[in-house]
């Protein structure tokens, strides 16, 4: 088992002896150390290259992806959306508590999304409430449909998990507030959803562009600080108030 699985594990024994503390039935528990969890994916699709995946994704597959893609959407809940939580004509989707893994309902307001829904809603069938379904049947297992398309976008090894990855990361390099970004993918702990929010080498590239534009634009403006050699000697006004002067002790 890996350390996160491990872990998994022991939250239930921690958390009985929390609750047996807490009823009174004991004054302590035993220390129950966690492994370090180093195992955290690294997998994230720039837009340039979610365009090319997209364009191999049969069409059902595409509209789901590219859904997952802007949102941050779980692929769970991204399978098990209904027309019932869409309100076209509000511009408002709905993801249910029951289909939220952190058991809270969200809200998604529809602007660049309404062609895709758009779409979906000219492809609909009435005896099948999923928006995104295949031949009536929700999406349930599509990995070899996913394995091929990336293989042939040439973007192996990939999750459609980790379309959740490069939507937290699209959003905070777009400039989206961190708890507004956090609200839309459903990310409940600052933890998790910074080890979503990994920062890439072009992200160090780009920062490190930033700084030396900075320092450039600012080699050539006037200097603000005084040397002490000119400052010494004069006071707030210019006038000569050197200790030695006045017959003080020197510095």
């Amino acid at each position: 088992m890996k350390p996160a699985s491990v872990n998994r594990e022991l939250a239930a024994p921690r958390r009985t002896f929390g609750l047996a503390i807490r009823a009174g039935k004991l004054a302590s528990r035993p220390h129950i150390a966690l492994l370090t969890e180093d195992d955290a994916r690294e997998g994230f699709l720039e837009p340039a290259d979610f365009a090319v995946l997209r364009a191999h994704l049969p069409d059902r597959l595409a509209d789901a992806a590219t859904f997952a893609y802007l949102t941050g959407w779980r692929k769970h809940a991204v399978a098990r959306l209904t027309w019932a939580d869409v309100d076209l004509r509000g511009g408002v989707i709905r993801l249910r508590a029951e289909y939220s893994k952190t058991k809270r309902p969200r809200v998604v307001v529809l602007r660049g999304e309404r062609i895709l829904f758009d779409h979906r809603s000219a492809v609909r069938r009435l005896d099948c409430p999923w928006v995104f379904h295949r031949d009536g049947q929700s999406l349930a297992d599509f990995r070899k449909v996913w394995a091929t398309a990336c293989s042939a976008a040439g973007v192996t090894a990939l999750l459609f998990h980790d379309l959740r990855r490069s939507a937290v990361r699209n959003m905070v390099r777009a400039g989206v507030p961190e708890r507004v970004a956090m609200a839309i993918s459903g990310h409940r702990t600052r933890a998790v959803f910074d080890r979503y929010n990994i920062v890439s080498e072009d992200d160090l590239a780009a920062a490190t562009d930033q700084t030396l534009a900075y320092v450039e634009a600012k080699r050539d403006a006037p200097a603000i600080v005084v040397p002490l050699s000119t400052w010494r000697g004069r006071g707030e006004h210019g006038q000569n108030t050197d200790n030695r002067a006045m017959g003080g002790a020197g510095d």
